[in-house]
């Protein structure tokens, strides 16, 4: 990359020709960059970063008329809202700290109603009555002990807030042992890529930073000089290779 000035406006003109020759001569670094990055990556996941394993639970919501407090809602099973809106009232409900401490409580364990918040996800299943809760942590028996405590609170707790409503479980937790995250391939192929992104980076800097004279075809591309002499390389006969000279101060008319 060269720096020229025309009409006293200084521009910057890229070799792109270069630029890939230099990635291409060198891509041996890539290579080993972006293996020592799925290395990285890959011990991340497997010692770094902690396990953690999921458990579920399956509720019924009935979706009638209720109330809470003064507001009152009417919700019909043929709506495709309904599951929605009983889902995040619930969810409200389920994570709020009286909730979460009366979950405590039952199933006693060591944890703060603000750890469960953040473990705890709630959803409906295919926009159904069908509501799923699951448990994430790092002990996949804890996770199973805390959703079925969640399947024992949930349904009190909601029928003392939301008047008329009633909740059923419909499948309790169990134990998982297959963990879910982290996920060692997925930490793997990213720090493949970034090694990958970060070495070729790096290769484009260093090609552009390179102002060495390399062949005939880079004067005359970067250069308003002409080429005086040819001198070859008398050591390095068998690659071919010459040495240019030219005259800075003989401009070319």
């Amino acid at each position: 990359m060269e720096k020229s000035n025309i009409n006293s406006k200084e521009y910057f003109v890229i070799d792109l020709a270069h630029v890939l020759k230099t990635i291409w001569n060198r891509i041996w670094v890539v290579i080993i960059v972006s293996i020592l990055g799925a290395a990285i990556g890959f011990s991340v996941a497997s010692f770094a970063i902690a396990p953690t394993y999921s458990s579920s639970i399956m509720l019924y919501v009935n979706n009638s008329s209720f109330t809470v407090g003064d507001l009152g809602f009417s919700i019909s099973s043929s709506e495709i809202s309904a599951a929605q809106s009983l889902v995040k009232t619930y969810s409200v409900l389920l994570k709020n700290r009286t909730t979460l401490e009366r979950v405590i409580d039952e199933t006693k364990v060591d944890h703060t109603w603000k750890d469960l918040y953040y473990m705890i996800e709630a959803a409906s299943v295919n926009e159904t009555e069908i509501m799923r809760v699951t448990v994430t942590c790092e002990d996949p028996y804890e996770a199973e002990k805390i959703a079925n405590g969640i399947a024992k609170v949930l349904p009190q707790r909601i029928s003392e807030v939301v008047e008329g409503s009633s909740m059923e479980v419909v499948d309790s937790a169990v134990a998982v042992t297959n963990k879910v995250a982290p996920s060692i391939s997925g930490f793997t192929a990213v720090g493949f890529v970034l090694g990958a992104v970060l070495a070729l980076v790096a290769l484009v800097i260093v090609a552009l930073l390179d102002n060495t004279v390399h062949d005939e075809e880079y004067i005359l591309n970067n250069y308003d000089y002409p080429v005086l002499a040819k001198i070859p390389d008398l050591l390095e006969t068998q690659n071919k290779k010459y040495g240019y000279y030219y005259n800075r101060y003989y401009k070319k008319r």
